[in-house]
């Protein structure tokens, strides 16, 4: 009733966990049951080690969060060393996020994943990181660079590769087809919004490096508009994001066009939350005389005025 496929690979429900929200997994297994997830989407991991920004990097706001931690972990090498013999002993999907600042650190990194020993069935690609070689711009506002990037990963995996989308960008919809155009499997939406927060007695920005990542609730209706134009425009399964904090947020998004739908900001506040929505979309299936899940994606019914 729940469970749907991407490419060959079947997912036991739609509930993936955003990237960064659980660390590596390990860091929250003593209290949250990982298997109940379709998939885990682990931290960005890059080729070479990262500090991150330095703080503060994490501000709550109305309804959400800005954070700014400028991409902090331990480097690909040490990942597969310390974090995949961890990862290959939950029940579920795993799925690598990458980052890179040039198109070869993707490359090296997606490289040496590849022939570890890791039971991961695919990468999602954070592309809302600045390309050195283009002067800092971010290569997911660029609908070439996103294609040239994705058609770069495309020729080293035969895994799922998913497009992570920003929506600070003009047209989602030119970056969303160049990520179909160069080969990837599914795109997930949206990253984070840009915001920022001012201390007025201080009169200092909330974060050091000013303005930073927008998550949560307040995103939602962003992050549906992104979805409704990618499912008008796309033929490969989206994943939706941004501000999923119940199972009614779950189905909007299904019905608006996400296949799929990652859980985030909300991992902070109700980390186990996963179960209960598992539960309450049967029973949703179940009182509406759904078949199956798949039957409410993109079911928007929109009155032609």
């Amino acid at each position: 009733m729940l469970a749907l496929k991407i490419k060959d690979i079947t997912f036991k429900n739609p509930i993936m966990v955003a990237s960064g929200t659980y660390g590596y997994g390990n860091e929250v297994s003593d209290f949250v049951n990982l298997s109940k997830f379709g998939a885990i989407i682990t931290k960005s991991v890059t080729r070479n080690p990262r500090e991150g920004n330095p703080p503060p990097r994490i501000f709550e706001v109305s309804s959400g969060m800005l954070n700014s931690i400028g991409l902090a972990n331990l480097g690909v090498e040490k990942y597969i060393e310390e974090k995949i013999p961890y990862l290959n002993k939950i029940d579920t999907n795993i799925i690598i996020n990458i980052a890179g600042t040039r198109i070869d650190d993707y490359l090296e990194t997606l490289d040496m994943l590849e022939s570890a020993n890791s039971k991961h069935i695919g990468y999602e690609i954070n592309i809302s990181c600045p390309n050195v070689k283009e002067g800092g711009m971010q290569f997911g506002v660029s609908p070439d660079m996103t294609k040239e990037l994705t058609q770069e990963l495309r020729k080293r995996t035969d895994k799922i590769l998913i497009m992570k989308l920003s929506p600070n960008v003009t047209s989602i919809e030119e970056i969303g087809l160049a990520s179909q155009d160069g080969g990837a499997d599914a795109v997930s939406a949206i990253n984070t919004v840009m915001g920022m927060s001012v201390d007025i007695k201080t009169k200092k920005p909330r974060l050091s490096t000013i303005m930073g990542g927008l998550s949560g609730p307040c995103i939602k209706p962003v992050a549906l508009a992104n979805i409704h134009k990618l499912f008008k425009t796309l033929d490969i399964p989206i994943i939706g994001i941004g501000g999923i904090s119940n199972c009614d947020d779950v189905i909007e998004f299904m019905l608006t066009g996400a296949r799929f739908v990652e859980l985030g900001t909300i991992n902070y506040k109700y980390p186990n939350l996963v179960e209960t929505l598992v539960d309450q979309l049967q029973s949703y299936l179940e009182e509406q005389s759904i078949d199956h899940i798949k039957n409410i994606v993109g079911d928007l019914m929109i009155e032609n005025k």
